[in-house]
């Protein structure tokens, strides 16, 4: 049930674009997937549990249904694999010329690589970094407040700022080389040409035909290529001086052996996993943090609900993922209007049905968490910020299948846990000590891998206090 508070306030709906009334042409929908893939969506697919049809990719089959994506990420997840497009996508970006990291491994790869990864994720573990955590957001905060009032942060540069220290310093024990504004920078690159759709991969055109953008992510490709091998051949040295190396990420990955061959990883698997966990452990929370401080500077009442939580939170930041439901629930809906990665698809190896919905061999199956999210069926006012969803009481009654900000089924983000504390500890020490107010025209979103706004996301920070 709702609040009076709740009942009287005009609830806060970002922009977003506009649901198509009819599907555009073939060659249109290309220009829109290049352009930005979110152009694509007709009003029918956020009211419709299932629907299909033939586009140049072949049978294309959106799902859009709890009991849908159970099936297709749990129940039956072996006929779906990572489909060929994106495939295509991603090893043409960040991953060309290397192996394959945890992002787009299957199979065999897929297993051993989460066997190996998985004890550095444990809830113990991450835990155990909370107070590093609230270190570097601290840090990041205090040179905020050095700056005069009313100053203007490029807030969506800032998260990605914080986290990469937070990255840094947690998984690869601040040993990489170059700066967070570096990074950021070869980052946006490399993800802006690499989130690209290009007709010619739409098409399964042969891979040595040119694509467009692609020289110019080679710059950036190249230089975090550069930058994981000089971070392992740093490691090494350090092994072979016989020197105990960190307990991270990356000595991990190079101790790691196979249980049946006992064969270490190639060095091209370790730096694509180096490469994967900046993008998907960097990236993604950046995005979500960005997009929750915009909400909250739309909303005064629910800002002003977290900032009183922030003051009053207790001094351990590893309890506070817990103890901040409101701060938590922000973050919740912002990822639900604004889902980190909003859309993924899988390749059907053999026919199946889905929901009544006959799905050839071959297929392409997509479950867009921007749809699933936004979907008439499943929410109320589907297209409003509204934090309450995600309070206690209210939480629960959300079906697991309907929100999968993080995916879903065996391939769920292995840095779930780490990613929800980590944006409470940044976002608690940014709600009690400054206010941020945004700016400027109202970002809209734009689908390159992550969810990012088009252009810079600027707002006006205050000190509270």
């Amino acid at each position: 049930m709702q609040d009076v508070h709740t009942r009287e306030r005009k609830l806060f709906v970002p922009a977003a674009p506009i649901h198509r009334v009819k599907p555009v042409g073939q060659f249109e929908q290309l220009f829109l997937m290049a352009r930005n893939p979110l152009e694509t969506w007709t009003r029918a697919s956020f009211d419709l549990p299932v629907s299909s049809g033939i586009s140049l990719m072949g049978r294309i089959v959106v799902v859009s249904t709890p009991a849908g994506v159970r099936h297709v990420f749990s129940e039956n997840a072996a006929n779906y694999e990572k489909d060929p497009l994106q495939m295509r996508v991603l090893r043409g970006g960040a991953m060309a010329s290397s192996g394959d990291g945890l992002l787009i491994a299957h199979g065999d790869l897929w297993k051993r690589l989460r066997r190996t990864l998985a004890p550095l994720f444990t809830p113990r573990r991450v835990a155990a970094q909370a107070t590093v955590m609230h270190e570097r957001a601290h840090m990041r905060v205090a040179r905020w407040l050095k700056r005069r009032e009313g100053a203007i942060l490029e807030i969506d540069r800032e998260m990605t700022g914080v986290t990469y220290d937070i990255l840094s310093a947690t998984l690869f024990s601040d040993a990489i080389a170059g700066s967070a504004h570096e990074t950021e920078r070869e980052l946006a690159a490399l993800l802006d040409a690499m989130g690209r759709i290009d007709p010619l991969d739409a098409m399964n055109a042969p891979s040595w035909l040119p694509r467009f953008g692609r020289g110019k992510m080679r710059k950036s490709r190249e230089w975090f290529q550069y930058s994981m091998n000089q971070l392992i051949d740093g490691r090494l040295e350090t092994i072979s001086r016989g020197q105990t190396p960190p307990d991270d990420l990356l000595t991990a990955l190079l101790q790691a052996r196979d249980p049946e061959t006992g064969e270490g990883l190639p060095r091209e698997e370790i730096a694509a996993n180096l490469l994967t966990f900046i993008v998907a452990g960097h990236e993604t929370t950046a995005r979500a943090l960005a997009w929750t401080l915009y909400l909250l500077s739309k909303d005064p009442h629910w800002r002003e609900r977290c900032e009183a939580e922030a003051d009053v939170v207790c001094d351990e930041p590893s309890q506070w993922l817990e103890r901040m439901p409101a701060i938590r629930a922000a973050f919740e809906e912002a990822m639900r209007l604004f889902p980190p990665v909003p859309h993924l698809s899988r390749a059907a190896a053999k026919a199946d049905n889905i929901e009544g919905v006959h799905v050839p061999a071959g297929s392409l199956v997509v479950v867009s968490p921007w749809v699933l999210h936004r979907h008439t069926l499943l929410w109320d006012n589907p297209h409003a910020f509204d934090p309450r969803r995600f309070m206690p009481g209210e939480r629960e009654k959300i079906d697991r299948y309907a929100y999968i900000p993080f995916g879903a089924g065996p391939r769920i983000c292995i840095g779930l846990t780490f990613a929800m504390q980590e944006a409470m500890i940044v976002l608690a020490n940014i709600l009690r000590a400054v206010r941020l107010e945004h700016i400027g025209e109202e970002p809209r979103p734009v689908h390159r891998i992550t969810l990012r706004p088009e252009g810079r996301l600027a707002m006006k920070m205050n000190a509270r206090r």
